[in-house]
């Protein structure tokens, strides 16, 4: 069945997202897409931290979607959320987990696309001069991503400090006319990458594959009641090791899952092999 062609599908942004995400459901699901007029997502939480993103990852795109679906009295709404750090396993390596949520109201789904990348310029340091800032812009992929400039964080003023911050840095004047009246003042200055998706290409292309994924899952179908949505709702361990056949922590089992009415379906080797590298095995490899 299909629930979503020729329907209209509120976006819930203010920083362009709707050229990664717009034409994709346009082409592949027949979606159109609209952006509220005048609609502040910065409310939810920003990235320079004035405003506390509110509840986790998910529950902030939520909440974006539902805000935008009321605003405009659609049943179908959809935001999108990114967050930025260490990676897990690789701390010395920046990452972005990007998600795409999509909310029917018609047929009470929702449905989340992710993407989890290291092509990211996620970065900030405390310059002490101009150079020191030039050299930090040339590592973020300036100008064609835009940085951030504020007040170290150890400024007694919070409010004052965001104040001072200058977003959406695109021009050399631009940075220099930033840092400089900072480093006269107090001798260094913050900088960070604007991870805004309007001056950050990289960070589009991330919210573009989160896109593709959801496009994934909702033309996956239940197959007992056709709903969409059914994929991965756990992952069982034991693939057998290559070289001992022993079990690994590796996934053997995907157990796909309809949210609508429950149905579960188990499936051997999702990631497409039926031995692990004896690499990954505790008892070749301890």
């Amino acid at each position: 069945m299909d629930l979503f062609a020729q329907r209209v599908a509120v976006l819930a942004t203010m920083h362009r997202k709707e050229e990664a995400i717009a034409p994709l459901l346009q082409a592949e699901l027949d979606i159109k897409t609209i952006v509220p007029a005048d609609f502040n997502t910065d409310r939810f939480g920003t990235f320079t931290r004035e405003v506390k993103r509110t509840g986790d990852q998910l529950a902030a795109a939520r909440l974006k979607a539902q805000a935008g679906m009321q605003r405009l009295g659609a049943t179908l709404g959809l935001a999108s959320e990114g967050s930025f750090g260490p990676h897990p396993a690789i701390p010395y390596l920046p990452c972005n987990r990007e998600l795409v949520v999509l909310i029917d109201a018609t047929h009470d789904l929702e449905i989340v696309g992710y993407d989890f990348s290291i092509d990211t310029n996620y970065r900030h340091q405390v310059v002490d001069s101009l150079d020191a800032a030039l050299a930090f812009a040339q590592q973020a992929k300036f100008p064609t991503h835009g940085l951030v400039v504020m007040p170290t964080a150890d400024q007694p003023d919070p409010d004052a400090m965001a104040q001072n911050i200058v977003k959406g840095i695109v021009t050399e004047s631009a940075l220099r006319d930033a840092v400089q009246p900072l480093l006269q003042r107090q001798g260094c200055a913050h900088l960070e990458t604007d991870m805004r998706a309007m001056v950050n290409p990289t960070r589009m292309q991330a919210i573009a594959r989160a896109t593709q994924d959801l496009i994934r899952k909702l033309r996956c179908l239940c197959p007992r009641c056709g709903t969409p949505g059914f994929d991965v709702g756990d992952r069982k361990p034991g693939l057998p090791c290559g070289l001992c056949y022993a079990p690994t922590a590796l996934t053997l089992t995907a157990v796909y899952q309809c949210q609508t009415c429950g149905f579960t379906q188990d499936v051997l080797y999702p990631d497409g092999i039926e031995l692990a590298d004896p690499a990954q095995c505790q008892y070749c490899n301890p």
